[in-house]
Protein backbone atom coordinates (compact mmCIF):
# COMPACT_ATOMS: atom_id res chain seq x y z
CA UNK A 1 0.00 0.00 0.00
CA UNK A 2 1.27 3.53 -1.13
CA UNK A 3 2.02 5.34 2.17
CA UNK A 4 -0.23 7.98 2.81
CA UNK A 5 1.71 11.51 1.93
CA UNK A 6 2.08 9.56 -1.77
CA UNK A 7 -1.72 9.20 -2.19
CA UNK A 8 -2.66 12.86 -1.25
CA UNK A 9 0.76 14.02 -3.59
CA UNK A 10 -1.25 11.94 -5.94
CA UNK A 11 -4.67 13.74 -5.63
CA UNK A 12 -3.40 17.17 -5.19
CA UNK A 13 -1.69 16.60 -8.62
CA UNK A 14 -5.08 15.29 -10.12
CA UNK A 15 -6.56 18.22 -8.77
CA UNK A 16 -3.93 20.63 -10.54
CA UNK A 17 -4.47 19.08 -13.55
CA UNK A 18 -7.94 19.80 -13.20
CA UNK A 19 -7.77 22.73 -12.34
CA UNK A 20 -5.07 24.00 -15.08
CA UNK A 21 -7.35 22.54 -17.78
CA UNK A 22 -10.77 24.09 -16.03
CA UNK A 23 -9.04 27.67 -16.25
CA UNK A 24 -7.32 27.22 -19.65
CA UNK A 25 -11.30 25.97 -20.99
CA UNK A 26 -12.05 29.17 -19.18
CA UNK A 27 -9.54 31.49 -21.22
CA UNK A 28 -10.78 29.71 -24.66
CA UNK A 29 -14.05 30.24 -23.77
CA UNK A 30 -13.25 34.14 -23.02
CA UNK A 31 -11.41 34.30 -26.10
CA UNK A 32 -13.98 32.97 -27.96
CA UNK A 33 -16.53 35.27 -26.60
CA UNK A 34 -14.63 38.15 -27.12
CA UNK A 35 -13.90 37.66 -30.57
CA UNK A 36 -17.67 36.37 -30.80
CA UNK A 37 -19.22 39.88 -29.17
CA UNK A 38 -16.44 41.85 -31.18
CA UNK A 39 -17.75 40.64 -34.69
CA UNK A 40 -21.20 41.20 -33.38
CA UNK A 41 -20.77 44.76 -32.42
CA UNK A 42 -19.04 44.98 -35.83
CA UNK A 43 -22.58 43.30 -37.35
CA UNK A 44 -24.97 45.67 -35.57
CA UNK A 45 -22.30 48.20 -37.06
CA UNK A 46 -22.98 47.05 -40.76
CA UNK A 47 -27.08 46.89 -39.96
CA UNK A 48 -27.44 50.25 -38.78
CA UNK A 49 -25.62 51.58 -41.31
CA UNK A 50 -27.32 49.71 -43.78
CA UNK A 51 -30.74 50.61 -42.25
CA UNK A 52 -29.96 54.43 -41.86
CA UNK A 53 -28.84 54.96 -45.56
CA UNK A 54 -31.79 53.16 -46.92
CA UNK A 55 -33.91 55.39 -45.42
CA UNK A 56 -31.80 58.50 -46.49
CA UNK A 57 -31.75 57.71 -50.38
CA UNK A 58 -35.50 58.32 -50.83
CA UNK A 59 -37.09 61.47 -50.46
CA UNK A 60 -39.45 60.40 -47.90
CA UNK A 61 -38.84 61.78 -44.65
CA UNK A 62 -40.99 62.01 -41.35
CA UNK A 63 -41.26 65.15 -40.01
CA UNK A 64 -43.04 64.96 -36.23
CA UNK A 65 -42.92 62.99 -33.46
CA UNK A 66 -46.30 62.60 -33.65
CA UNK A 67 -45.98 61.17 -37.26
CA UNK A 68 -43.26 58.68 -36.54
CA UNK A 69 -45.34 57.11 -33.63
CA UNK A 70 -47.93 56.35 -36.48
CA UNK A 71 -45.72 54.93 -38.46
CA UNK A 72 -43.76 52.83 -35.76
CA UNK A 73 -47.51 51.77 -34.42
CA UNK A 74 -48.28 50.22 -38.50
CA UNK A 75 -46.74 47.14 -39.62
CA UNK A 76 -43.92 47.50 -41.60
CA UNK A 77 -41.18 45.15 -43.04
CA UNK A 78 -37.28 45.09 -42.83
CA UNK A 79 -37.15 42.20 -45.42
CA UNK A 80 -34.70 43.82 -47.56
CA UNK A 81 -32.21 43.93 -44.51
CA UNK A 82 -33.51 40.05 -43.19
CA UNK A 83 -29.77 38.71 -44.05
CA UNK A 84 -27.63 41.48 -41.45
CA UNK A 85 -31.03 40.92 -39.18
CA UNK A 86 -30.17 36.96 -39.23
CA UNK A 87 -26.62 37.82 -39.18
CA UNK A 88 -26.78 39.92 -35.90
CA UNK A 89 -29.26 37.50 -33.83
CA UNK A 90 -27.06 34.03 -35.04
CA UNK A 91 -24.08 35.84 -33.31
CA UNK A 92 -25.79 36.85 -30.27
CA UNK A 93 -27.28 33.42 -29.54
CA UNK A 94 -23.93 31.83 -28.24
CA UNK A 95 -23.29 35.32 -26.04
CA UNK A 96 -26.94 34.61 -24.91
CA UNK A 97 -25.84 31.09 -23.98
CA UNK A 98 -22.91 32.15 -21.76
CA UNK A 99 -25.61 34.19 -20.08
CA UNK A 100 -27.76 32.22 -19.05
CA UNK A 101 -25.03 29.46 -17.55
CA UNK A 102 -23.63 31.96 -15.38
CA UNK A 103 -28.00 32.80 -14.54
CA UNK A 104 -28.23 29.21 -13.21
CA UNK A 105 -26.41 30.86 -9.92
CA UNK A 106 -27.81 33.89 -9.92
CA UNK A 107 -31.72 34.61 -9.46
CA UNK A 108 -32.18 35.72 -13.41
CA UNK A 109 -34.60 33.73 -15.29
CA UNK A 110 -31.89 31.78 -17.03
CA UNK A 111 -34.37 29.24 -18.81
CA UNK A 112 -36.00 32.21 -20.74
CA UNK A 113 -32.54 33.64 -21.67
CA UNK A 114 -31.43 30.44 -23.09
CA UNK A 115 -34.78 30.21 -25.33
CA UNK A 116 -34.54 33.78 -26.39
CA UNK A 117 -33.17 34.00 -30.07
CA UNK A 118 -36.67 34.32 -30.99
CA UNK A 119 -36.73 37.52 -29.04
CA UNK A 120 -33.62 39.01 -30.00
CA UNK A 121 -34.81 38.44 -33.51
CA UNK A 122 -38.20 40.45 -32.94
CA UNK A 123 -35.94 43.31 -30.52
CA UNK A 124 -33.64 43.83 -33.23
CA UNK A 125 -36.31 43.77 -36.05
CA UNK A 126 -38.20 46.11 -34.07
CA UNK A 127 -35.07 48.55 -33.23
CA UNK A 128 -34.31 48.57 -36.55
CA UNK A 129 -36.76 49.82 -37.86
CA UNK A 130 -37.11 52.67 -34.53
CA UNK A 131 -33.31 53.20 -35.34
CA UNK A 132 -35.22 54.24 -39.68
CA UNK A 133 -38.19 56.49 -38.49
CA UNK A 134 -35.90 58.24 -36.41
CA UNK A 135 -33.10 58.80 -38.48
CA UNK A 136 -35.66 60.04 -41.04
CA UNK A 137 -36.71 62.55 -38.53
CA UNK A 138 -33.54 63.73 -37.70
CA UNK A 139 -32.75 64.08 -41.41
CA UNK A 140 -35.91 66.10 -42.06
CA UNK A 141 -35.06 68.73 -39.11
CA UNK A 142 -31.26 68.95 -40.62
CA UNK A 143 -32.90 69.51 -43.86
CA UNK A 144 -35.22 71.89 -42.65
CA UNK A 145 -32.51 74.22 -41.01
CA UNK A 146 -29.96 74.03 -43.39
CA UNK A 147 -31.98 73.75 -46.87
CA UNK A 148 -29.25 71.39 -48.10
CA UNK A 149 -29.05 67.41 -48.01
CA UNK A 150 -28.34 66.09 -44.68
CA UNK A 151 -24.82 64.30 -43.70
CA UNK A 152 -25.39 60.56 -43.36
CA UNK A 153 -22.73 60.40 -40.56
CA UNK A 154 -24.57 63.14 -39.02
CA UNK A 155 -27.70 61.58 -39.44
CA UNK A 156 -26.27 57.96 -37.98
CA UNK A 157 -24.65 59.99 -35.18
CA UNK A 158 -27.23 61.78 -34.08
CA UNK A 159 -29.90 59.40 -34.55
CA UNK A 160 -27.99 56.54 -32.29
CA UNK A 161 -27.05 58.72 -29.69
CA UNK A 162 -31.27 60.28 -29.22
CA UNK A 163 -31.95 56.50 -29.56
CA UNK A 164 -29.57 55.30 -26.97
CA UNK A 165 -30.07 58.55 -24.67
CA UNK A 166 -33.02 60.38 -25.59
CA UNK A 167 -32.53 63.00 -23.00
CA UNK A 168 -28.57 63.96 -23.62
CA UNK A 169 -28.46 66.07 -26.57
CA UNK A 170 -26.10 64.96 -29.33
CA UNK A 171 -22.55 65.96 -29.22
CA UNK A 172 -21.45 65.67 -33.15
CA UNK A 173 -17.72 66.57 -32.25
CA UNK A 174 -17.78 62.94 -30.64
CA UNK A 175 -16.92 61.07 -33.97
CA UNK A 176 -17.56 57.29 -32.57
CA UNK A 177 -20.69 55.96 -33.08
CA UNK A 178 -22.07 54.83 -29.51
CA UNK A 179 -22.01 51.27 -31.49
CA UNK A 180 -21.19 48.96 -28.23
CA UNK A 181 -24.38 50.65 -26.03
CA UNK A 182 -26.69 49.91 -29.42
CA UNK A 183 -25.69 46.39 -29.14
CA UNK A 184 -25.97 45.78 -25.48
CA UNK A 185 -29.46 47.13 -25.68
CA UNK A 186 -30.28 44.91 -28.30
CA UNK A 187 -28.92 41.99 -26.68
CA UNK A 188 -29.73 42.55 -23.31
CA UNK A 189 -34.03 43.79 -24.14
CA UNK A 190 -33.90 40.87 -26.48
CA UNK A 191 -32.93 38.48 -24.04
CA UNK A 192 -35.83 39.44 -21.55
CA UNK A 193 -38.42 40.06 -23.92
CA UNK A 194 -38.20 43.79 -22.87
CA UNK A 195 -39.80 46.60 -25.53
CA UNK A 196 -37.99 49.20 -26.98
CA UNK A 197 -40.79 51.36 -27.73
CA UNK A 198 -41.20 53.94 -24.73
CA UNK A 199 -37.78 54.67 -25.39
CA UNK A 200 -38.26 55.03 -29.28
CA UNK A 201 -41.00 57.39 -28.65
CA UNK A 202 -38.73 59.69 -26.00
CA UNK A 203 -36.43 59.90 -28.77
CA UNK A 204 -38.84 61.04 -31.26
CA UNK A 205 -39.81 63.83 -28.96
CA UNK A 206 -36.24 64.54 -28.45
CA UNK A 207 -35.62 64.62 -32.13
CA UNK A 208 -38.60 67.23 -32.53
CA UNK A 209 -36.99 69.70 -29.96
CA UNK A 210 -33.21 69.61 -31.56
CA UNK A 211 -31.59 72.78 -32.71
CA UNK A 212 -30.84 71.04 -36.04
CA UNK A 213 -29.16 74.51 -37.10
CA UNK A 214 -26.81 74.92 -34.23
CA UNK A 215 -25.82 70.55 -34.95
CA UNK A 216 -25.27 71.26 -38.74
CA UNK A 217 -23.32 74.47 -37.76
CA UNK A 218 -21.31 72.50 -35.32
CA UNK A 219 -20.46 69.93 -37.48
CA UNK A 220 -19.53 71.41 -40.03
CA UNK A 221 -16.67 73.28 -38.39
CA UNK A 222 -15.42 70.18 -36.89
CA UNK A 223 -15.42 67.99 -39.87
CA UNK A 224 -13.48 70.90 -41.65
CA UNK A 225 -11.01 70.93 -38.92
CA UNK A 226 -10.92 67.40 -39.19
CA UNK A 227 -10.17 67.81 -43.04
CA UNK A 228 -6.88 70.64 -42.05
CA UNK A 229 -6.02 67.94 -39.30
CA UNK A 230 -5.65 65.60 -41.97
CA UNK A 231 -3.31 67.77 -44.15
Amino acid sequence: MPPVASVFSVIGEERSGLRTRATSAGRAAGTTTLRVGSALVEAVGELADAAVDRVLLTEERVTSAAEGRRRLSAASETEDLSDKVQRVVVLATPIVRVLARGARFTRLPWAMIASSSVSIGLTVRTGVRELQVLASLVAYRLEQATGAPSDPRLVKKVAIDLYLNPKRVPDPTESRLRLVRLTRKWLLLGAFGRSTSKRAGQALDAADRLDAKELAARWGTFTQSAVVVGL
